[in-house]
This record gives C-alpha cells, structure tokens and sequence, in this order.
C-alpha cells in the first residue's frame, strides 16, 4: 500500500467535502459532536484547493460523493435509503446517485462491446439507445436482437473503473491500519477484514460473467416467489465487461407517485419486499446484497422486479439458523434464548455471564417494542445490539456484514414505501416459518438423514479402515487390555448401521 498516496487521498476527500460545501451538511446529518465538526473544518479548510470541484449543479452532498469517485458513490447510495439516519433532505439529494449519475458516450460503450464479444453491434442489434441508466459501476443500454426482434438490457462497465476502485480501496485500507493502530480497541471490530471482505464484493461486480451467473442462480432459486421475478442473462452476448438481460419494464421504486397512479398498493409492496429479503437469506442462504430503490422496479402486473446482481450475499445452512433464532428471540421478547444462541454459536466468549448478556439484550429489546410503528427499526436495533456486544466482547462477524447492511437498506426501501410498516409484524411469519422447518424435530431428523448418507459414502471403505486400524493396534508397543480394543468393532457395526440408516431415512426424506 502506497501511504504517501493514500493521505493524500483522505486529505483530499475532507478538502473535497470543504469545497463542494458537503462537509456542513454531512456533519450534520449525522449529528456530529462539536468537537469532530471543529476538527473537520480545521483539516478541510486549509487544503480546500485540492479539492475536487464536481458538478455545480448538483446538490453539495452528491456533487462531492460523484466527484471523488466509484467508492464514495456506492456509500451514498446505501445512505439515500436511510432517511431516519441522515434525514429526509440529504436522502433524497442521495437518491440521484443509484441510477441517475452522467453516462459515458454512446460510442465508447459500442466500441467496449465490439471488443468484449468480438462482434459488430449492428450485427447483433437492430437497435441499441443512448443510456437509459447510469449507476456508479455501468451503465444500461436498450437493445433489439437483430435476430429475434427481444427487447434487451445491455449493460456495460464504466471506463477504467477497476483501477479508480483499486485506488478507492486502498486508500481505505490505510485509514483501516490507521484505525488499529490509533484506536486499538477498535481491532475488536477487525477493520482490515472488513474492507477485505468490502474489496471481494467490489471487485467480483467488476467482472459481469459472475453477475450473469449470480442472475442465473437466483432466478433460478426464486422462480416460484409470486410476486417478484428476475431477469433472465442471454450468455452467449455476456463477458466480462458487457452482459445482457431480459428487458425489465416497470416503475422506479423510489417513484412513489408514479407507484400510486399506477394503482399499485404501496403497504403491500412494501411488506413483500422486506419477506422477499428475508425468505431469500434463510430458505436460500442466497440474497440481493444491494437491493435499494435504484435496482427494483415494478412492473404493471404488480410484480417486484430485481436486477443488477453485482453484490450477493451468501450465508451457510448453520449461520442461517443461528440468524434466525436471534431474529425470533427478539420477535417474542426471549432474550434469555437470544444470549443462550450467542453463546452457542461462539460468537460471545464463554467466559461471560449469561444471564448479564441476556439483561442488557433486553435493555437492546424492550425500547424497540415499546415504539410507535413508524419508529421500529432494524438499523436502531443493530446499532444497540452492537454496543452490547462490544461490551461482552463479541466480535465483528464478517460473514453477517452483508446481510446486516442490506437489512437496513431493505428497511429503508419499506419505509420509503410505507413509512407506518412495522417491521417486526412484516418479519414473523417469515421468520416463524423457517424456524418451523428447520428447528424442531423434522429438522433434526433431516439434518440425521444427511449426516448419515454422508457416512454411508464410507461404507466400501470400511472394511480397510477397519484392517489398518487392527494393524496399528497390533504394531503399538503391549497394549493393556481395554476398552479401547472394541473400537474396530464399533466402528464396523456403526459404519453398518450408518449405511442402513442412510438409505432409509434417505427415502422418507
């Protein structure tokens, strides 16, 4: 990592900040303590002319987020769904950044395209439009095949934006060592891994032959969602740097009144967006990780649209329970059950007091219940739980980064549809049905059956296992008589059973 260049980068971003006159508005979004705003415009101010101008004619805010780069934007843009932290007003300057940013020229794009799948464009399309969207990433053309006549999303990366993200990123790793090396009781919240794990999600949506394969799968996982529908990619006219989808048309879902005039039913949509979430997470350990308004339409039928695969998110089988049974502890008020999971799963020390933990989660808990609706929030829960946690020395869990941050971004795409939506209400059915299905007997039944078709694979094995094991034992110097000498017997009878058990237990299921 190159530091002079990296502070050179954080100076300029707070310059930045000073010239576009953003860093007023920010600091008080986010309700800055006098000291931190003192400090700010101190460091600011004197470099103000290395700051990056930006677009006059956009609001402070978005001008100096689009002018410092790739990184920056994607920030803004999960801020633009969360209005209940950085207010109305900021929000909606933010909301500008998801799919309304300047487009590069028409021709670049075709020429990018002609190289990616070495074909003319007029060969491949009848006809091929201006950008319709322009998001920090790429941008999106309207095509026509030539040889079908489809209407077609073409979708095609920035210029030179995997190197702007690379410097983004590093810029991020100093201010992360940084961080751990001045703050030391940060290291709990393990900064450089997070922005590992923030440069693995980056980088892999710069290359869109994964984000075909991510539209792939997840159409595949949720065509049977009513409701929601996902486009479809046409492989043979995707790459690396261009990809090509089913045309989705429909209405921005941060439109509201064109939602209303449309007559769709904005509750409604609201509660099917935040289950749509949630049932993906934990039935599919598979979900949109960037799901604003900026990526999800609506179609006339009513139907919830989703696209731009770039950022997944993926959970394994035993994260997914662990999640939901933390999740349903605070649906019914049992925090004893929540810190009894947290201990169970590793992620507090076990040489904390349970039954303390499990006091201060209903500190975290019983304010959150005892609010209007319109006031329930997952962010405020997180947020809480988080100081808890600290305090019993839990430690950042960077497998849960994703589906928390885009927890809060659904909340925010519901809350900007239904600002009344009570979260907990809209999650429980959701919740309660997977902890139906997979917690309780039938779960651990399924969960034998698997365990046992695993070691049944061994079963041909068995027999030379068995043999080695016997001659080891009689290699090994006077064994005393014990226990012990029955193992290869046991092992032969279990492997045995192990097979039967499989087999049936693999036909009930």
């Amino acid at each position: 990592m190159r530091g002079p260049h990296n502070i050179i980068r954080l100076v300029r971003t707070l310059a930045t900040l000073e010239r576009t006159g953003a860093i007023g508005v920010v600091l008080e979004a986010f309700k800055a303590p006098p000291r931190l705003r003192f400090v700010a415009r101190v460091l600011g101010w004197p470099f103000k002319w290395l700051g990056l101008a930006g677009d006059p004619a956009l609001p402070p805010a978005t001008r100096a987020l689009t002018a410092l780069g790739p990184a920056y934007i994607k920030f803004g843009q999960i801020l633009s769904t969360r209005p209940d932290i950085v207010g109305d007003d900021l929000a909606l300057q933010l909301k500008y950044l998801q799919d309304k940013l300047p487009p590069f020229p028409k021709s670049v794009a075709m020429q990018m395209i002609e190289a990616e799948l070495e074909l003319p464009v007029d060969q491949v399309f009848s006809a091929f439009s201006e950008p319709v969207a322009a998001a920090s990433i790429a941008q999106v053309h309207r095509a026509t095949l030539a040889d079908t006549g489809q209407d077609v999303a073409v979708k095609v990366l920035r210029p030179g934006i995997e190197r702007a993200f690379r410097k983004d990123i590093d810029a991020f790793y100093f201010a992360a060592r940084m961080i751990e090396t001045l703050a030391p009781a940060a290291r709990r919240l393990r900064p450089m891994e997070v922005i590992t794990h923030f440069e693995g999600v980056v980088l892999g949506e710069l290359d869109l032959r994964l984000e075909s394969a991510a539209a792939a799968e997840f159409s595949a996982n949720t065509q049977g969602d009513e409701g929601f529908q996902v486009p479809s990619p046409i492989w043979f006219l995707s790459g690396r740097q261009v990809m090509t989808l089913d045309w989705a048309q429909g209405t921005n879902m941060a439109d509201n009144v064109a939602i209303d005039a449309a007559g769709h039913d904005r509750k409604a949509l609201a509660s099917r967006v935040l289950q749509l979430f949630l049932r993906h997470a934990l039935r599919d350990g598979y979900f949109h990780a960037d799901m604003h308004q900026g990526n999800l339409k609506v179609a006339a039928n009513g139907n919830i649209i989703a696209y731009d695969f770039g950022i997944m998110g993926r959970l394994d089988e035993y994260t997914r329970r662990v999640y939901a049974e933390i999740l349903f502890g605070f649906i019914r008020r049992d925090y004893r059950r929540v810190a009894e999971v947290h201990f169970e799963a590793g992620y507090v020390p076990a040489d904390r007091d349970i039954d303390e933990f499990a006091r201060a989660l209903r500190v975290v808990g019983e304010p959150i219940f005892g609010m209007d609706a319109n006031r329930i929030s997952m962010a405020r829960l997180l947020a809480y739980l988080f100081e808890v946690t600290e305090r019993f020395g839990m430690e950042t869990r960077t497998e849960l980064i994703l589906l928390q941050r885009t927890m809060v971004v659904v909340e925010g795409v519901a809350r900007g549809l239904d600002p009344q939506i009570n979260i907990w209400q809209v999650a429980r059915p959701v919740v309660e049905g997977y902890i139906k299905e997979n917690i309780g007997p039938k779960a651990l039944l399924r969960d034998l059956g698997k365990t046992a078709l695993v070691m049944a694979r061994f079963g041909p094995r068995l027999p030379r296992m068995v043999e080695a094991a016997l001659i080891r034992q009689a290699e090994s110097e006077a064994p005393k008589p014990s226990t012990r000498s029955l193992h290869p017997i046991v092992w032969t009878l279990l492997g045995a059973s192990l097979v039967v058990a499989g087999v049936f237990l693999g036909r009930l299921i």
